[in-house]
């Protein structure tokens, strides 16, 4: 068993983590990973079971990378202003292989994701939200910071005290580097979001970073319906039905 904490006094409990994920019925995720929801010691943390890899990533992970849960962790730590805050993470090996995996954060009470703001109309203080979530963007950018699933799921929102608290989850793929623009503005391909709704979030970004509007917008829309075709072209070959 492999232990790292940002705070000794969870060391006892990241111990008996199998313990504490298996007695939980708190389950808010269940796919490839699990993730559960437990109180300790008056909070709120949110455990993550990464799914026990097969045979080749177990060598893989084992000698030649780090664990997805070790990824989670130290990335937490190294940008630890956009993120839950990290507890810790654990890692089970078995014939000296990794086997199990946990990463533990505090849970971040979130009111929505940008899902929500993306997807409805309606939505209450929608333009508001989406030039602060263009200032969040830009934030991570100035500190050489690139999620590579940034995905509206990944992509937190809580109103506290009038303001809008961004943060985002599911960072074992980042990079940390010098963006270009044109990177920069691929990033936000993966929101899915109708043309006028990504109009709005870009033309703020661009004013950001002192760079002319039109073209950033040009370059993002560009960006993102070549996203859609690609996943699109996808679902067809499965038979899905698909969503523009």
């Amino acid at each position: 068993m492999k232990i790292t904490t940002i705070e000794d006094k969870y060391f006892s409990f990241l111990k008996n983590i199998r313990t504490h994920f298996e007695s939980s019925s708190n389950s808010i995720h269940k796919a490839r990973n699990e993730i559960k929801i437990i109180n300790h010691d008056k909070r709120e943390l949110v455990i993550k079971s990464f799914k026990v890899p097969h045979i080749i990533n177990k060598i893989v992970y084992s000698f030649f990378r780090d664990s997805k849960a070790k990824k989670s962790y130290d990335n937490s730590v190294k940008i630890i202003d956009f993120v839950p805050k990290p507890i810790g993470y654990v890692e089970f090996q078995k014939f000296r292989l990794l086997d199990d995996s946990y990463f533990v954060s505090e849970n971040f009470n979130y009111d929505f994701t940008i899902r929500e703001p993306l997807l409805n109309e309606n939505f209450e203080e929608k333009e508001r939200i989406f030039k602060e979530f263009a200032y969040f963007t830009q934030q991570l950018h100035k500190n050489d910071i690139y999620h590579l699933d940034y995905s509206p799921g990944n992509i937190l929102i809580k109103k506290e005290n009038g303001q809008f608290i961004f943060k985002i989850v599911d960072i074992n793929r980042m990079q940390f580097k010098k963006l270009d623009l044109e990177t920069r503005l691929k990033n936000f391909a993966k929101l899915w979001a109708k043309d006028k709704d990504l109009e709005v979030i870009v033309r703020e970004y661009a004013k950001l970073v002192k760079e002319d509007e039109e073209l950033c917008i040009k370059q993002a829309l560009s960006f993102s319906q070549q996203h859609k075709d690609k996943k699109n072209f996808k679902k067809r070959l499965k038979g899905i039905e698909v969503v523009d």
